[in-house]
């Protein structure tokens, strides 16, 4: 091969690694604390996947709705996920679900929100979706990864994002009656 068919070849081979690198990270998530997820969705529902179509590119999960924690005053039937970060559900199994309502009603998700099978949830985090979530949403958590992590204002929680015992082991971050906030831990509420 000649010295111009071999530069304009390997040019080929790194513009097309690097297109490929682009949308292999497309889709990487973070992972979020389910406090957080609670707080920033529009909609949190516990439901079970009872069928799955594809529709313009786009999946339709039909589900039934078991329980509304966040979210209209109206049964959600139909979940929408589409696109490179589309969420991928099993028929028959139940999810804990955070995402987006669309202006026409619609719920749409995508596999960076917060979807969890129900049953992998603790029961921690089961009770802290009706009792406790919703009051630490004036609250921020602030995702440290590694040690020196600051903290700039009282209304922030530090949360290690891998514990020694799991993720979770801060179960919310609640708003105390001075104004500050704390970590509930599943014992007393903080004062």
């Amino acid at each position: 091969m000649t010295w111009s068919v071999s530069s304009c070849f390997i040019t080929l081979v790194v513009l097309f690694l690097w297109r490929v690198d682009e949308f292999t990270e497309a889709c990487t998530c973070m992972i979020v604390h389910p406090q957080h997820a609670f707080c920033k969705a529009d909609i949190v529902i516990r439901a079970k996947v009872v069928g799955v179509k594809a529709v313009s590119g786009n999946t339709h999960y039909d589900v039934q709705q078991i329980k509304m924690f966040k979210g209209p005053n109206q049964d959600i039937h139909v979940i929408f996920t589409g696109g490179p970060c589309r969420a991928f559900l099993e028929t028959n199994k139940e999810y804990l679900f955070t995402g987006r309502l669309n202006t026409d009603g619609t719920v749409h998700v995508i596999m960076c929100d917060f979807i969890q099978s129900w049953e992998a949830l603790r029961d921690t985090q089961m009770r802290s979706l009706t009792l406790r979530y919703q009051s630490g949403c004036d609250c921020k958590i602030i995702r440290c990864n590694a040690l020196p992590c600051p903290i700039s204002a009282p209304d922030e929680c530090l949360w290690m994002a891998i514990g020694q015992s799991g993720p979770w082991d801060n179960i919310a971050c609640i708003k105390r009656g001075d104004g500050s906030c704390a970590w509930y831990k599943g014992m007393a509420p903080p004062k």
